[in-house]
């Protein structure tokens, strides 16, 4: 709307949306700017002369409106309860301070967490080692009905292997670095798993946890790359959807197999981490093949992997995937906001946490990666006591894996994450399958 107001020979043009005492103005102008102009139009007539502006002609006065922010609804304690019964969260954290630093917050944990102990280290390799042998002799007693459950425990028990190398590639099981490299190299090897490959990719999600494009993790689907192929919109449906929960094997094989994804300083140690695994694959397999025939190697080798699967996809899903949880460009990444706002702690049962060692006590160890696995429940006491408001609490529950399989997808800047039923309904219907079928227990 232009308008002439009460005899002072301009006219007001204006993006302000609001009405203004009494007037509603229209914008013509790009948003956040307004400009006072002479103009010969007609008359506007005015009952509030009071508000007369007196202007010399000839002169053009532009001023800058600030526009409105919305309101982050982790600002409010009753929409942060609202949203943790709706996500299946025991505590959705306060957004952290901008002018927190990591220096901070690592600065207010005990000393002692730091500390590597021989003793406990060992102790974890004892503890994997004999639950595994637990676990194979299970399979090899158990009738076909509760193999099912030998392979659960086989699995979750061959997971700890995996977090002592874990700790070996965070350099926090021992103070003997040559040590460390071997042990990582020998527990990743029933996995398959090339160690250095792994360990410099995994520096990298430490790095930039929750960074677009950066982190080597779980991120959102990008919609330009969503809308790239129609082949590749059904496979990701998938891949985010039904079989998000075994998907780590699709980034074992993406990721720690390709010489090209090293940097050249990298390949020398890459290359001497493949030919560990590729021999385990040569010497092992066929040994497993001769004494059990290829149903025990489905039984005693296969069917235990992809149990470590399960909960390498879903461990690492629950550590950084929830809709409350951004991912930021490099421009507005923040890492305290990544390491202690941006990742969960969730509680599963005492047997897993046992066999697993304490790896989804997780907060403290993106803090910190220096944490051995042996001290992050101390180390996460201390960051209840001291940042207990900023952090993200569940315990492992339907509700919560509901919510990230079937709404955490694409990226939206504004929403965080948007379901591909949202974007492609008409191909969407495995993610509408899950919210039939999936119990919403909490």
């Amino acid at each position: 709307m232009a308008c002439r107001l009460a005899d002072s020979g301009f006219t007001v043009k204006s993006n302000l949306r609001a009405p203004i005492h009494g007037h509603r103005f229209v914008s013509t102008f790009p948003t956040g700017t307004s400009y006072l102009m002479w103009e010969t139009l007609p008359l506007c007539k005015s009952n509030h002369q009071r508000y007369t502006i007196p202007l010399r002609r000839g002169k053009t006065v532009k001023s800058v409106a600030s526009p409105a922010t919305e309101p982050n609804p982790l600002d409010s304690a009753e929409q942060r309860k609202e949203l943790c019964e709706s996500y299946g969260f025991r505590q959705i954290g306060e957004p952290l301070p901008d002018d927190i630093t990591l220096k901070n917050i690592i600065d207010t944990l005990p000393k002692t967490v730091f500390e590597i102990d021989n003793t406990k280290a060992w102790k974890s390799v004892l503890i994997s080692a004999t639950s595994y042998a637990l676990g194979l002799f299970m399979i090899s007693k158990s009738p076909w009905y509760l193999l099912p459950l030998s392979w659960a425990w086989t699995g979750t028990a061959v997971t700890g292997f995996f977090v002592i190398g874990h700790d070996c590639a965070h350099k926090s099981f021992s103070k003997n670095k040559l040590l460390e490299d071997i042990v990582g190299t020998l527990a990743f090897l029933p996995l398959i798993y090339p160690y250095e490959p792994w360990r410099f990719k995994h520096d990298r999600h430490h790095a930039k946890t929750n960074m677009l494009d950066e982190d080597t993790a779980w991120h959102p689907v990008m919609k330009t790359k969503f809308d790239e192929s129609p082949i590749f919109q059904k496979a990701i449906i998938y891949g985010y959807g039904p079989i998000r929960p075994i998907m780590s094997i699709s980034h074992w094989l993406i990721w720690h197999f390709d010489l090209n994804k090293f940097r050249p300083n990298e390949i020398g140690r890459v290359k001497v981490s493949l030919a560990c695994v590729i021999a385990f694959m040569a010497i092992g397999w066929p040994l497993i093949i001769y004494k059990t025939g290829i149903i025990g190697w489905i039984k005693f080798w296969l069917m235990p992997w992809l149990g470590y699967h399960f909960w390498m996809s879903t461990f690492t899903m629950v550590h950084h995937t929830a809709p409350h949880i951004p991912f930021k460009s490099l421009e507005e990444w923040n890492a305290a906001k990544a390491q202690l706002n941006g990742t969960v702690h969730c509680d599963y049962p005492k047997w897993i946490e046992i066999l697993c060692h304490d790896i989804n006590v997780h907060i403290p160890h993106h803090v910190s990666s220096r944490i051995p696995s042996y001290n992050l429940r101390a180390a996460h006491k201390s960051l209840q006591e001291n940042w207990g408001k900023y952090l993200n609490e569940a315990s492992w529950n339907w509700r919560l894996m509901k919510t990230i399989l079937t709404i955490c997808h694409l990226y939206n800047e504004e929403r965080n994450y948007i379901s591909f039923e949202e974007v492609a309904p008409e191909i969407s219907q495995p993610i509408t399958f899950l919210k039939q079928v999936m119990p919403d227990y909490a």
